[in-house]
């Protein structure tokens, strides 16, 4: 089992969710499971993301995820 949490845009787009917890194996798996959760506008956002991984920056969508792990989905944001 995973903890998902949400941030900014992500968050509005999950419905307002700061976190939930979901099971994938994949961050692809993940995508594609939240997207069928929450609907097309969670998924755009999910392309555009950062995601961390316990902390640290993911950018292999097929890399195993490990049990029990906390993903933050990061959107890009705007400023500096």
């Amino acid at each position: 089992m995973l903890t998902v949490r949400y941030f900014a845009g992500a968050r509005a787009a999950a419905n307002g969710n700061s976190a939930e917890s979901a099971e994938a194996a994949t961050l692809a798996e993940l995508t594609q499971l939240l997207t069928d959760r929450h609907g097309e506008r969670l998924g755009l956002v999910l392309k555009a993301a950062s995601f961390l991984v316990d902390g640290l920056s993911c950018h292999d969508r097929l890399a195993p995820l490990p049990h029990g792990a906390t993903v933050d989905i990061l959107p890009p944001f705007a400023g500096g």
